[in-house]
């Protein structure tokens, strides 16, 4: 679909919604917007919504088709990341346009078509989106054709790995889903406890984080994957609007290059942070970015028109991106012929970053440093970062040591200068902004779940203010 065929059934989406949608239509006319002159082609300058001027500010079934609140069947959750958890109603149908992602990553790439695979659903199960929104797709997706045997212990290490042993040696191959840092948990106990990963044919499918290509090559390794490219996959989801993009074997190609390839992340993004680069279907939803921000338009019990998702990024066709990749000097990787599909890329939410003298600090720059520290076999990856305060505020990172080992293992004075390299190459603004004397990071260290930085059970925050 063009991008001009894309805008047309979109924009007929949004005309549709202002002719539905109570609250859309009211929505716009408080911003002086004449609902009946509405044209499909106006679509990429309707005002945005947010949670603030939309979601919380007309009620429930205002914001349903004809104000009716039958059409929600189940609600979710959403984790509360920014603030207060918000209710997002779903229809039990949705769960099979919600599969399509799933279907694209366990059958068009693990191939759980024709091969027995054990899928273990590692979110947290309960209201939040991830986990009951995961196992319900996989059910449907067992029923219309995977051949999937299907687990759901949660966000409990042991539990999942009691699972494991119990399932994996029945199937052909093993899946896991969950966040980043969980699974990472779960692949290093199981190696502690002498799971023998390399044995279970397994594949990990990731959401809610951004992470480097050196974390996905450090737990492949650790799991047994010798196939990063084809054995992993990171998914783009959200409470308000369930999965909206997913990694290919072409597109964590393409983000591997890019990644190996120096000075290559500004031209092709606009930026030294290397996000997360997805794929997704145009049929299902549309996105289009300004100066940064992600906005999406996608159908549900609650229709959203170019809704700010909170997250920076952007979007484009295939062949676009391929053209700037060249113009970075990107080596064009090999791919197998598939259909075009559009890109969306994320590098996550301004919020979780702090600001120090007037630079943005971001997680994904403090994972890139502790990923290049020779101590980072004796750390789990997850830390938060915070400024201390005082005169002159310092930046400091808090590490969780990996179970087994000790805080006497870590040098933390190489530590911060892993961190202090990756800052001053990939954050122009803390290199040039803070004053260089107060620019190595302060480092120190917690045990394995401690309760006050690395509580077990919750989704990690990496930073702290206040």
């Amino acid at each position: 679909m063009s991008d001009s065929a894309d805008i047309g059934r979109w924009g007929r989406f949004a005309v549709e919604a202002a002719r539905t949608v109570p609250a859309y239509r009211r929505f716009l006319t408080e911003r002086n917007i004449d609902v009946s002159a509405l044209d499909p082609s106006d679509l990429p300058g309707l005002p945005a919504m947010d949670k603030p001027g939309y979601v919380n500010a007309f009620p429930l079934a205002e914001r349903c088709r004809d104000a009716d609140p039958r059409t929600i069947q189940m609600v979710s959750m959403s984790s509360g990341s920014s603030g207060t958890p918000t209710v997002w109603p779903r229809r039990l149908d949705d769960e099979e346009h919600a599969a399509t992602p799933f279907r694209r990553v366990l059958a068009g790439t693990f191939g759980a078509d024709s091969r027995h695979t054990l899928a273990v659903v590692c979110f947290p199960l309960g209201s939040w989106v991830g986990g009951l929104y995961t196992l319900q797709c996989l059910q449907h997706l067992a029923r219309t054709g995977l051949i999937l045997t299907i687990a759901a212990p949660g966000n409990d290490v042991t539990a999942v790995l009691r699972v494991v042993r119990s399932l994996a040696p029945l199937a052909e191959q093993t899946v896991l889903l969950g966040y980043p840092p969980f699974l990472k948990d779960v692949v290093d106990a199981g190696r502690a406890d002498g799971v023998p990963w390399e044995r279970y044919g397994m594949h990990l499918v990731f959401a809610g984080e951004v992470f480097s290509e050196t974390w996905r090559d450090t737990v492949c390794e650790r799991a047994g994957i010798v196939s990063p490219e084809t054995a992993t996959a990171g998914l783009y989801g959200t409470a308000d609007a369930g999965v909206l993009a997913y990694e290919t074997p072409a597109s964590i190609r393409l983000r591997r290059a890019i990644a190996a390839t120096a000075g290559a992340a500004p031209v092709v993004f606009g930026s030294e942070r290397l996000p997360s680069l997805m794929e997704y279907d145009p049929a299902l939803r549309h996105f289009d970015a300004v100066d940064g921000e992600l906005f999406l338009t996608t159908d549900g019990v609650v229709p959203l028109v170019r809704y700010t998702l909170g997250d920076t990024g952007g979007t484009a066709s295939e062949e676009a991106l391929i053209e700037r990749c060249a113009q970075a000097a990107v080596p064009a990787p090999s791919a197998a012929p598939r259909p075009a599909a559009p890109y969306v890329w994320l590098f996550g939410r301004p919020l979780f970053a702090l600001s120090m003298y007037g630079a943005n600090i971001f997680p994904e720059t403090i994972a890139a440093g502790l990923e290049r520290d020779d101590c980072y076999a004796y750390l789990t990856g997850k830390f938060v970062m915070e400024v201390q305060d005082g005169e002159r505020p310092r930046l400091r990172v808090t590490a969780e040591v990996a179970p087994g080992h000790s805080a006497s293992e870590v040098r933390t004075e190489k530590t911060s200068d892993s961190l202090l390299a990756a800052l001053r190459e990939q954050n122009s603004e803390y290199a040039h902004y803070v004053p260089a004397e107060l620019q190595p990071p302060l480092v120190r260290l917690r045990p394995h779940g401690d309760p006050e930085y690395f509580p077990v059970g919750v989704k990690h925050r990496y930073t702290r203010t206040g």
